[in-house]
């Protein structure tokens, strides 16, 4: 297994080439954390509470870290237990 140094740099080369589709749609979205294969990603803007914030994260970021990062096998919005916690 790589080092856990190189596997983050790659997915957050990754996510800053998603960034600018994402802002142009008034969104953005933050590197978290990566963990046992869970990369963990927080959205923002436009982002929070989108309609299509499943299909961007997983038909979009999740398919294309999975396909480019070998490590990766989930990504995750941690946004989503700050919205859940808070009702």
């Amino acid at each position: 297994m790589r080092d856990k140094t190189v596997i983050e740099e790659e997915i957050k080369r990754v996510l800053n080439k998603i960034r600018p589709y994402l802002n142009s749609e008034g969104g953005d979205l933050e590197y978290v954390s990566f963990d046992k294969g869970v990369v963990h990603v927080k959205m923002l803007g436009a982002c929070v509470g989108c309609g299509a914030l499943d299909y961007t994260l997983k038909d979009g970021i999740e398919a294309l870290l999975v396909e480019t990062v070998p490590e990766v096998i989930e990504v995750v919005n941690d946004g989503d237990a700050i919205n859940d916690f808070n009702g």
